[in-house]
């Protein structure tokens, strides 16, 4: 016996699928990244959010790191930039690493992929300029600037990545290095035991230990001029 409250749908009433596009890929991908992580951010998983086959995607993209390359870029385009003061150079210059840290902080998935992935587009191009601009502004010459804004990016990525680590995981990591380092032998490491709690100062939400890089970062490129 027929059900006649059985209510058919057609095909032709289903909402239209947004078509497959380089620009809905990447913004698929990174919606992953922040659910799921890098783990979560493979081109099958891609393909399934999408309703589509992975080799679709290869149209749009040639692989996974030209794909991570493009979210990381994608990601980038929420960094807000201070306004240049003209009177301070490095206030410029920390603001922009400030800015950065906090976007790859806050946004999940960002830090872990800043390491993994060289990104390409015009908002990393920002960046870059900005912090090449400041520290010309600041008397670093051409080659020093081009090297040196290769490590502050890579120092902030890095501690960004260590806080992001630490959220996730809770303080159960710092935990077990601080016992290792009170439980340490006074003979063998008299150094390292006579520091005791100083070797995790400075990383609290003043940022000081943070900032204190940075400074070094600096002076060391302004030493090295060339």
């Amino acid at each position: 016996m027929e059900n006649s409250n059985r209510k058919i749908i057609s095909r032709r009433d289903r909402p239209a699928k947004e078509p497959l596009s380089n620009e809905l890929i990447v913004r698929t991908a990174y919606e992953l990244l922040k659910e799921e992580g890098v783990a979560g951010m493979s081109m099958r998983k891609i393909a399934k959010a999408l309703d589509t086959g992975p080799s679709s995607l290869y149209v749009y993209v040639k692989n996974l790191q030209e794909l991570s390359s493009l979210v990381l870029d994608y990601g980038l385009g929420q960094l807000v930039l201070p306004e240049p003061n003209e009177e301070s150079w490095k206030e410029n210059l920390f603001g922009a690493l400030n800015a950065y840290f906090s976007l790859l902080y806050e946004e999940p998935g960002l830090a872990e992929l800043s390491f993994s992935s060289i990104p390409v587009g015009t908002n990393f191009l920002r960046l870059t300029e900005y912090i090449l601009s400041t520290l010309q502004d600041g008397g670093v010459k051409s080659r020093s600037a081009a090297w040196g804004v290769d490590l502050l990016l890579l120092y902030v990525s890095s501690v960004a990545y260590e806080r992001t680590t630490k959220k996730k995981h809770g303080d159960m990591q710092i935990a077990k290095m601080k016992e290792a380092f009170q439980n340490a032998d006074p003979v063998l490491f008299p150094i390292l035991f006579g520091l005791g709690e100083e070797m995790f100062s400075g990383d609290t939400k003043s940022m000081e230990r943070f900032h204190w890089g940075i400074e070094v970062l600096i002076h060391g490129i302004q030493h090295f001029n060339k």
